[in-house]
């Protein structure tokens, strides 16, 4: 079965594939932790990282259907993620519900992130020949890195641009790469089509994570489904606030740092003006749309396919 030749018809498609498989077949062997997960699930999301795996399949051949399973595992890796993340930021919401740490507690939502892991990874191990397991991982190592080297770098003001990028790259954009590369390799495809799509995936999701960042300065609590400048409230040096700070106005850079230091949160429109005044929300959308055309570029060895309009069109979307 292929996909339609209609990028929307294949967007509208595969997320309620996904969807339909997370309430029909998703569970583990405690239902405290199937019911906690299936919880964040129900609260929705693009679901980019199943879709990006299927497509990935669907480019180099291979058949959608046959890899729903891979593609799920890539989701729910990200949900416990998610959910180890808020426990960590002491986060209140997640997608406009209760974060799981609210509603069980840390304890338990740190031991169901950790069962969740270990649940994908054995069934990955079982399922998947190599080097699946090894890419799954090797990412899992690069997620927890990155969010260890962004906590390194909370407050930090002359966080250079390669670094941040560096912190992207290992927290966001790993998990992307895998799921397209890991989407590949089950889909059929040779070694170029292979480290094509695992390319695509990195420059996608470091644009994905800098257009994440520019949302949280920009979007309002609701169509966020958390609160609002939150990375401000936490005290993380994101794209915005660096090329904002690159202006070189040594009066907005006292005020970013007086903001850190008192921690008074009712500055923080100040400080959000101070951003778009300085140039941050341009700096970032000019950035988001260099990496989105690596990403694009990253395409041109895969053939003409519905699949491959379809990755385009989610690339392009980043910068609509």
């Amino acid at each position: 079965m292929s996909l339609t030749d209609s990028a929307q018809d294949t967007y509208d498609e595969l997320h309620a594939l996904v969807e339909g498989f997370f309430r029909s077949t998703f569970s583990t062997e405690n239902p405290v932790i199937t019911e906690a997960i299936k919880r964040m699930l129900s609260a929705g999301g693009k679901r980019l990282r199943p879709r990006i795996t299927l497509l990935s399949a669907e480019a180099c051949g291979g058949s959608y259907l046959d890899h729903l399973h891979l593609a799920a595992y890539m989701e729910l890796i990200h949900v416990a993620t998610l959910i180890h993340d808020d426990v960590v930021d002491n986060a209140q919401t997640r997608r406009g519900v209760n974060a799981t740490a609210v509603d069980y507690g840390n304890r338990v939502s740190v031991l169901a992130g950790d069962y969740l892991f270990a649940w994908i990874f054995k069934n990955v191990t079982m399922n998947y020949p190599h080097p699946v397991p090894n890419i799954l991982s090797a990412t899992l190592a690069d997620i927890c890195d990155g969010e260890v080297l962004q906590l390194q770098a909370l407050g930090n003001l002359d966080l250079p641009i390669e670094t941040y990028v560096e912190i992207a790259r290992k927290k966001t954009a790993s998990l992307f790469a895998a799921s397209a590369a890991c989407g590949a390799i089950m889909g059929g495809g040779d070694t170029t089509e292979i480290e094509a799509l695992r390319a695509f995936g990195e420059s996608f999701g470091i644009a994905f994570q800098m257009r994440d960042d520019l949302l949280d300065i920009t979007a309002d609590e609701r169509s966020l489904g958390k609160r609002a400048a939150n990375d401000l409230t936490e005290r993380k040096t994101t794209l915005p606030l660096i090329a904002a700070l690159a202006s070189g106005n040594g009066s907005f850079r006292a005020q970013v740092r007086h903001f850190y230091d008192a921690g008074v949160n009712d500055a923080i429109p100040a400080i959000v003006d101070g951003i778009d005044r300085e140039g941050g929300l341009s700096g970032t959308r000019e950035q988001i749309a260099r990496f989105v055309a690596r990403a694009k570029a990253a395409l041109e060895p895969i053939g003409a396919c519905a699949a491959k309009k379809a990755l385009t069109k989610l690339t392009d979307a980043l910068v609509e």
